[in-house]
C-alpha cells in the first residue's frame, strides 16, 4: 500500500444536534440537517472524585448505564444500530463522521462537581465517536485504502483541535473492539477523548522519559524503538516509518506497537504524508492478522493511539513517540486473559506466554495478511466548507 502522492480534499461540515451536541460530517452532505428537538441527556450526577492513596482522579459517569448495544449482524446494514444512516445520530447518509457522545464522562461544559467529604472536580474533556464507515459491517482491516486514509485525517483533524485547547492535557484516540473488551455497537468506530489532567499511565511514562534524559542525555523512545528494530524475532511487519513489533515486555499474550521511529513524530498531527501512508499499512496489517490469528474468526482488541501529552509547560513532551497501542485478550482461541487480584490491585502483570513466542505466531499469520492487494494509499487533507457563525468548534 504505497503513497503515491495522489491528493484528495475530504470536506467537513459542522453540524449541532437539538441537544447542542457537535456532529462533524467529513465528505459528501446534501444539506440535511440533524434532529433539532432531541432532548439532551440528563447528567447531573457527572463529576470526577480524587483517589488521595493514588493520586488519581476517577470519573463518576452514571448515564453511561443507559448506552445502547446492538449484537453483530450479517447484514449490510442495522435498522437497530444507532451509528448507521437513519438512525438517531446520523438520519442521512454520510461517508464518515464525529459526533460528540450521548453519554459522556467528559464535557466541555459539564454541571459542577458536588461538595463532598473528598476532593471532587467537575468532569471536564471532551469524548467523541468516529464513525469510519457507513457499513455496519467491517474493520480497518476491511475499509478501503481511500476509507483507511479519510480516518487517519480525520484523526488528525480532530486531534489538532483537541489539542489547541489551552485546558486540554492529554488526547487519547482509541477503539475497542469485539464484546470481550466491552464494546458495546458491531458498527466500525471508535473514540477520542480529551482530558485535563494527566492519568497515572501517562504520567509514569513522562517521568521514565525525563529521568532517561536526565541520566543519559538521549531520547528513551529511540532507544526502544532502536530496541525493537534490532529484535527480529519480536518483528510483526517491516514498515519504513513505524515498528511494528511485540513490546519487550508485553502486558498481553498477543500485544503489538505500532511505533514512530522518527524523533519528533509526537502526535497524530506531526506525521508527514508519507508517514500517514506507512501508517495505514501497519495499522491494517495489524489488524488483519489479528482477524486470521485464529479459525474462529476476529480476535477483539483495544487499540489506544498515545499522542504526547501537554508538558508542565503546555507543550508536547519532547522525548515521546506516536505509538498505537493493540491490547488484544486472548491467549488462545478460547481462552482470555482476565486481569486478576495482583494484576489490578497492585499493577503487577503476569503473561503467560514467551513475548517472542506470540510474535513468531503472529508474524506468520502477518506475511498472508500483507500479501492482499491493496490500492494506493491517496493523501488526504480536510477542508472545512460550512461553519455555524460564533462558534468555537474546539470546544
Amino acid at each position: 500500500m504505497p503513497y503515491t502522492g495522489c491528493m484528495e480534499t475530504l470536506a467537513r461540515h459542522d453540524l449541532r444536534h437539538g441537544d447542542g451536541r457537535w456532529l462533524f460530517v467529513y465528505g459528501e452532505h446534501d444539506g440535511q440537517q440533524p434532529p433539532q428537538d432531541a432532548p439532551g441527556v440528563a447528567l447531573p450526577a457527572l463529576h470526577l472524585r480524587h483517589d488521595a492513596l493514588t493520586g488519581q482522579w476517577v470519573a463518576i459517569s452514571p448515564a453511561r448505564n443507559q448506552r445502547p448495544q446492538s449484537r453483530p449482524s450479517l447484514a449490510d446494514t442495522a435498522p437497530s444500530c444507532p451509528l448507521c444512516p437513519g438512525g438517531p445520530e446520523l438520519p442521512f447518509g454520510y461517508e464518515a463522521a464525529v459526533f460528540e457522545n450521548r453519554f459522556p464522562t467528559l464535557l466541555a461544559a459539564p454541571p459542577e462537581a458536588p461538595a463532598l467529604a473528598g476532593a471532587t472536580r467537575a468532569s471536564h474533556g471532551r469524548c467523541e465517536v468516529v464513525l469510519y464507515t457507513p457499513t455496519h459491517e467491517g474493520s480497518l482491516a476491511t475499509l478501503t485504502s481511500q476509507e483507511l486514509a479519510r480516518v487517519i485525517a480525520i484523526w488528525v483533524d480532530r486531534s489538532q483541535a483537541l489539542w489547541e485547547v489551552p485546558e486540554h492535557r492529554y488526547v487519547l484516540v482509541f477503539e475497542n473492539r469485539g464484546e470481550d473488551v466491552g464494546a458495546t455497537l458491531s458498527h466500525p468506530h471508535g473514540q477520542i477523548y480529551a482530558l485535563d489532567h494527566l492519568p497515572g499511565m501517562a504520567r509514569i511514562r513522562l517521568v521514565a522519559l525525563a529521568a532517561h534524559r536526565t541520566v543519559t542525555e538521549t531520547c528513551l523512545s529511540c532507544a526502544v524503538v532502536q530496541q525493537d528494530l534490532d529484535a527480529a524475532d519480536r518483528t510483526i511487519a517491516e514498515n519504513p516509518s513505524f515498528t511494528v513489533a511485540v513490546p519487550f515486555a508485553p502486558n498481553w499474550p498477543f500485544e503489538v506497537h505500532v511505533r514512530a521511529r522518527r524523533h519528533g513524530a509526537r502526535r497524530l498531527p506531526d506525521l508527514t504524508l508519507e508517514e500517514r501512508a506507512d501508517l495505514a499499512r501497519a495499522l491494517r496489517t495489524v489488524v488483519r492478522t489479528y482477524d486470521r490469528l485464529y479459525p474462529d474468526g476476529p480476535v477483539a482488541y483495544m487499540m489506544v493511539c498515545q499522542q504526547a501529552p501537554a508538558d508542565d509547560t503546555a507543550e508536547p513532551s519532547a522525548d515521546w513517540h506516536l505509538s498505537f497501542d493493540f491490547l488484544p485478550p486472548n491467549r488462545s482461541p478460547d481462552k482470555l486473559k482476565v486481569r486478576a487480584s495482583v494484576e489490578t490491585a497492585a499493577g503487577f502483570f503476569i503473561n503467560d506466554t514467551l513475548p517472542e513466542t506470540s510474535a513468531a505466531q503472529l508474524a506468520a499469520v502477518s506475511m498472508a495478511a500483507q500479501g492482499a492487494s491493496d490500492a494506493p494509499v491517496p493523501d488526504v487533507e480536510v477542508i472545512p466548507v460550512s461553519h455555524m457563525a460564533g462558534s468555537d468548534i474546539t470546544r
